[in-house]
């Protein structure tokens, strides 16, 4: 058994796993020699670096720095998530509040994207923010930090997959009724909906688990798909535009928080759910870092690259749609509680031609879906290798033949089917879905953020990703946006408060408060001994060597 300086040790691996795992190391060279491209010495070097943190290669390294780009921006999916919670800014305050609401809330995501950067170029591992609170914490608290964050970002990963899964079943009710008229096609009620998400939320799975190595070509393609959508959306709506267009004050300027029922001020900030929903995938490309070629600096560049092209690609989508709008109340008071489908409908005037231009918004929440479940199985299965979920021994196991690790993914999916139920109790339920995923994923990039801050930034300093003051006020604002967000994102859409239509995001945060709190003083707090890792020197010696092989 490895011996790790001041923290626990990490199991053996038997000689047959040693025996597959470097015959398929050997393919994945040989793939990239035979496709042309060549070998880079610091390919194996990632893996030495993951041995300085404590850890063992188990995943194979496929993904290059665009691969790894293109999945960070299909984790966003912008126009189809922008798409599916249209709802919480049309009722916040209407065109203003979507449009200046989301690039607000983009500009605050880039401070986020930035400080994890910075972050993760100095602690690049599937384990991401969980680990990385371990390593900038001071020994006295970094134990309690790290669970916390651990769990929230689990958590955050397993609901907002939930959440992509569960919105596109709506979307998907949404666009069939298109063709029914102000009836629909069908009624689109609880158990209807949980059938389509059911049958969804297999698919991803599916697709995740048996065609892992196909995954990155997939994001490449996602890419192409959603610009072609977005411009046969954009030029179809704006060309035909048969009811004809709302002038720029209206799309820029127009605000009425009246749908809502809350005070102008806080009405605006719970249509930020919109923005902050797109947006909150972020950091879950950090839990891809063990099967990236270069992870100390590609995930850091994905990450405030994808922050920017999502902000362009947004307003591109939006300002469109905004202009072309039908009356706000109309659409506020759609059954459905999905406006887009009805917002094209209105521009084109034909159900058909309508469907035809929601199909490559349809495709890209499956594509997002399989994206959000890949990620979800890395950081399920990187906290549970350490040990810090019950029947970790189960979770952290790799599928050798799929190269994925298989029980992580079935127990991310097990509990989002059975949150799913929610559904049954509560119309808003995708509120809640959406709203938990958003709280708990801002809660773990803040710890890592708050613990490198107050240890005056001193690690980040020597990673090849490290902005300064820029840097700083980046920390500054994310920190800020996580205590608003948290809050935030509890309260429901619109009062009156009733059963039905209450936002149950604060229920689902404080049951995963209780359970992880619970496992902690039941198991965590005598057994669990964090990440295996060496000294920061040792691991900082080495990051050092691969940066500048990289560099090279």
């Amino acid at each position: 058994m490895a011996d790790h300086t001041g923290t626990q040790a990490y199991g053996t691996q038997s000689d047959a796993y040693n025996a597959t795992h470097d015959m398929r190391y050997r393919d994945t060279k040989d793939t990239r020699k035979s496709s042309g491209v060549a070998e880079d010495a610091s390919f194996s070097d990632a893996d030495e670096l993951l041995a300085a943190m404590g850890y063992k290669a188990e995943l194979v390294r496929t993904r290059s720095t665009l691969q790894v780009a293109f999945m960070s921006f299909v984790l966003a999916s912008i126009p189809y998530g922008l798409s599916t919670t249209f709802y919480a800014p049309l009722i916040g305050g209407g065109p203003a509040n979507i449009i200046w609401g989301f690039v607000g809330v983009s500009l605050i995501i880039l401070c986020v994207a930035l400080s994890l950067g910075e972050i993760t170029s100095v602690f690049p591992t599937a384990g991401g923010v969980y680990y990385q609170t371990w390593m900038l914490s001071s020994p006295s608290y970094r134990r309690i930090a790290s669970w916390i964050c651990g769990w929230s970002y689990v958590v955050g990963s397993i609901t907002i997959t939930l959440a992509v899964n569960f919105g596109t079943a709506l979307f998907f009710a949404g666009c069939i009724n298109v063709f029914g008229g102000e009836e629909g096609v069908f009624e689109a009620n609880s158990w209807q909906i949980y059938l389509i998400f059911l049958a969804i939320t297999l698919l991803c799975n599916a697709i995740s688990a048996l065609g892992n190595r196909w995954l990155p070509w997939l994001d490449t393609f996602a890419i192409f798909w959603t610009f072609a959508g977005v411009i046969a959306i954009v030029v179809c709506v704006l060309a035909i535009a048969k009811n004809g267009r709302n002038d720029a004050s209206y799309v820029f300027g127009e605000f009425n928080p009246s749908l809502s029922g809350w005070p102008a001020g806080w009405s605006f900030c719970i249509g930020l759910l919109q923005g902050a929903y797109v947006t909150s995938s972020t950091g879950m490309i950090i839990s891809m870092c063990e099967e990236v070629q270069h992870p100390a600096t590609q995930v850091p560049k994905a990450m405030v690259g994808t922050i920017l092209l999502n902000l362009a690609c947004g307003c591109v989508f939006l300002i469109p749609l905004l202009f072309v709008m039908p009356d706000q109340e109309f659409l506020a008071n759609l059954a459905s509680g999905q406006p887009l489908p009805e917002i094209i409908y209105y521009a084109v005037g034909h159900p058909g031609g309508t469907f035809a231009l929601l199909i490559p918004l349809i495709v890209l929440g499956l594509l997002c879906g399989t994206a959000c479940t890949t990620a979800a199985s890395r950081c399920t299965w990187a906290f549970s290798r350490d040990g810090a979920i019950p029947g970790s021994r189960w979770w952290r196991e790799v599928n050798l033949k799929l190269d994925v690790p298989l029980n992580a993914m079935m127990l991310s999916m097990a509990i989002q089917l059975a949150l799913g139920l929610i559904n049954f109790g509560s119309s808003a339920a995708f509120n809640a879905f959406s709203g938990i995923g958003v709280i708990c994923l801002t809660l773990s990039y803040a710890v890592p953020i708050a613990v490198s801050l107050l240890g005056g930034r001193k690690l980040v300093a020597q990673g090849s990703f490290y902005w300064g003051v820029i840097g700083l006020i980046a920390n500054i604002i994310a920190l800020s946006w996580s205590i608003l967000a948290i809050p935030l994102f509890c309260m429901p859409t619109y009062i009156p408060i009733t059963a039905e239509y209450m936002n149950y995001a604060s229920v689902v945060f404080f049951a995963f408060f209780c359970v992880s709190t619970a496992w902690y003083f039941i198991w965590g707090k005598k057994n669990y001994q964090g990440p295996p890792t060496h000294e920061v020197s040792q691991i900082q010696a080495r990051r050092v060597s691969v940066t500048a092989d990289d560099l090279k």
